[in-house]
C-alpha cells in the first residue's frame, strides 16, 4: 500500500500551487494536498481550490472552532466544493461541535471526512500552561482524541509523539500526522517535529509536510522523502 503524504500548501500564490502540485507527482507515493486559511482566504483561492483535479486528494484545512450551529453552518456553506475530500475542526470545541460537524458533512457530501485537530504542533508543554491547561500534552490529546471518537469524526491529527497511544484508542480512524521534518531541516516555528519513516512507524496513516518539500527544489526535495522512506 502507498504510503499517503500531504504536502501543505502554505502560500497565497497560485503559480506557486500549480509549481508545488506539479513537482510532488511521484508513482510510488500517494500524494494530497493541504489547503489552510492563508491560501482558502486568498483572492482566487477558493475558486482555484474548486477547479483542482479530483484525482488529487484535497484537504481543507480551517479548524474550525465555534458553537455547534455556526460551524454546522460553516460546512454547509461549503457544499460547492465537491473534489475536498477531508475538513479539520478542533476537537477543543468539543462532543456537540464535532457531532454536529459531521452530520453537516454528510448533508453536502457523503464521501467528506472530519478529521479532529488535538493539540497544535506548535505547542509545547509551557505553551499548554500559559493558555491554562493543566495536562500534559499526551493526556490531553488523549481526552480529545476519544471524545472525536464519541463524535464519529473520521481521523485525528496530532503529533507524532502521541500517535502511538491514538492508534491503540481510536482502532480504524485515520491519524493523520503534521510536524514532519526531512533530515537536517530545521523545525523553524514548530515544537513536536518527527521525520516521516518515525511517524508512520507511530501509526500515522499519513502525514503532513510543508517547507521541507515545498521551500527550494521541489523535485529534489521528494526524492530526499523517498530516501527516507526507504
Amino acid at each position: 500500500m502507498k504510503k499517503r503524504i500531504f504536502i501543505a500548501c502554505d502560500t497565497t500564490k497560485q503559480s506557486q500551487i500549480n509549481k508545488i502540485i506539479k513537482q510532488s507527482q511521484l508513482k510510488s507515493l500517494d500524494v494530497g494536498y493541504k489547503f489552510g486559511l492563508e491560501f482558502f482566504n486568498s483572492k482566487a483561492g477558493r475558486l482555484f481550490i474548486s477547479k483542482i483535479n479530483k484525482k488529487n486528494k484535497i484537504w481543507l484545512d480551517l479548524k474550525l472552532l465555534d458553537i455547534p450551529n455556526t460551524v454546522s453552518a460553516s460546512i454547509k456553506s461549503l457544499a460547492d466544493l465537491k473534489n475536498i475530500n477531508y475538513l479539520t475542526v478542533h476537537a477543543s470545541g468539543g462532543l456537540e461541535m464535532m457531532r454536529s460537524a459531521k452530520k453537516a458533512a454528510k448533508k453536502i457530501n457523503k464521501k467528506l471526512k472530519i478529521l479532529g485537530v488535538t493539540v497544535l504542533t506548535s505547542f509545547s508543554k509551557n505553551t499548554l500552561k500559559k493558555i491554562g491547561h493543566t495536562k500534559s500534552i499526551k493526556n490531553l490529546v488523549l481526552l480529545q482524541s476519544k471524545l472525536a471518537k464519541k463524535a464519529g469524526l473520521d481521523g485525528i491529527v496530532c503529533s507524532g509523539h502521541e500517535s502511538k497511544i491514538i492508534k491503540i484508542v481510536c482502532k480504524n480512524m485515520e491519524i493523520i500526522t503534521p510536524g514532519i521534518r526531512l533530515l537536517g531541516d530545521k523545525s523553524q516555528d514548530q515544537k513536536r517535529v518527527m521525520g516521516p519513516m518515525e511517524a508512520f512507524q507511530n501509526g500515522a496513516t499519513a502525514i503532513v509536510i510543508g517547507r521541507s518539500i515545498t521551500k527550494g527544489n521541489i523535485k529534489n526535495n521528494m526524492q530526499r522523502l523517498m530516501h527516507e522512506l526507504k
